[in-house]
């Protein structure tokens, strides 16, 4: 990196009414339209680090892994759980909240909750192709729902950003055949005894986001970046954009995901003509048997 070369923070993805951009640190906004091309380079002899927890920094800007999502050192996450809806540590919040069906391709649905001044703004975060509300209600009656939910009928909380991705080029076609598990679901669910009373049930509406997405449009991607390293670079033509996911066409490679999470505590700049030597990205194929396999891209 030379002494000139400007630098660059990510602070990572948001979802706007207007559509997704990528966050810097300052506050600037770059927003993520399709036919883009996105580049940058991981300035050279850096290390990433840690981005601090509920808006403050890290008071030991603590050396993170490259493929660690959270960029957050072990105190850091810790407290940044700690105040999270997921800890179940905000039982007094009077905000109302929304339980959620969020299907990402087929046998992978899950049940959540998130503010309903959100609105569905988590959904296009966590990537869920179609989705549809089961109730509104208070926090801890949202927290019961999810509950009986996972134990009567075997739905999880989560569903891996990896297995999200892999599924992505086997989407059925149709609305009709993408929206069947979450309207099936939707009914065993309702169907279920001990429903909290003081949660609003909500019909069935599922709401798809292949659209916003991008994703039927877009070549299917053969792989995902793993981690990124010092030195390295990453270019390509967006075609879509899925939860915190890029999907990149790489000139010579195909289409690559770029998880915009691990951009976060690197200090990143603009790429370089390429020149020999120039160092590898791992990345994963999306193959059967090839889990654990690695290759690089550059």
């Amino acid at each position: 990196m030379t002494a000139t070369a400007r630098v660059w923070r990510c602070s990572g993805l948001r979802w706007t009414p207007e559509g997704p951009a990528l966050v810097w640190d300052g506050g600037r906004r770059s927003p993520l339209t399709r036919g883009k091309r996105v580049a940058f380079a991981v300035a050279e002899g850096t290390t990433r680090r840690c981005v601090g927890a509920r808006g403050n920094d890290c008071p030991l800007r603590a050396a993170v892994s490259g493929r660690s999502t959270g960029a957050r050192c072990e105190e850091c996450a810790r407290l940044d759980r700690a105040h999270s809806v997921a800890a179940d540590t905000l039982a007094d919040d009077p905000r109302p909240y929304r339980v959620y069906l969020a299907w990402f391709g087929p046998g992978m649905t899950k049940v959540g909750i998130t503010a309903a001044e959100r609105g569905s703004a988590r959904l296009l975060e966590q990537g869920a192709v179609c989705f549809s509300w089961l109730g509104t209600g208070p926090l801890m009656a949202a927290r019961r729902t999810e509950e009986l939910l996972r134990a009567a009928l075997n739905v999880p909380d989560r569903v891996p950003y990896a297995e999200k991705r892999a599924v992505r080029a086997q989407l059925p076609q149709t609305g009709i055949e993408r929206a069947r598990e979450v309207s099936e679901l939707h009914a065993r669910a309702r169907a279920l005894p001990a429903w909290p009373e003081s949660l609003d049930p909500a019909p069935c509406q599922v709401v798809d986001h292949i659209e916003a997405f991008g994703i039927q449009q877009a070549e299917p991607a053969f792989a995902d970046v793993r981690e990124l390293i010092p030195g390295g670079t990453l270019a390509g033509e967006l075609v879509a954009v899925a939860g915190p996911d890029l999907h990149l066409a790489v000139a010579g490679h195909g289409v690559v995901v770029l998880d915009t999470r691990l951009m976060t505590g690197w200090d990143l700049v603009t790429p370089q003509p390429s020149h020999s030597g120039e160092p590898i990205i791992p990345v994963r194929k999306f193959t059967s048997g090839s889990a654990n396999r690695q290759d690089g891209l550059f």
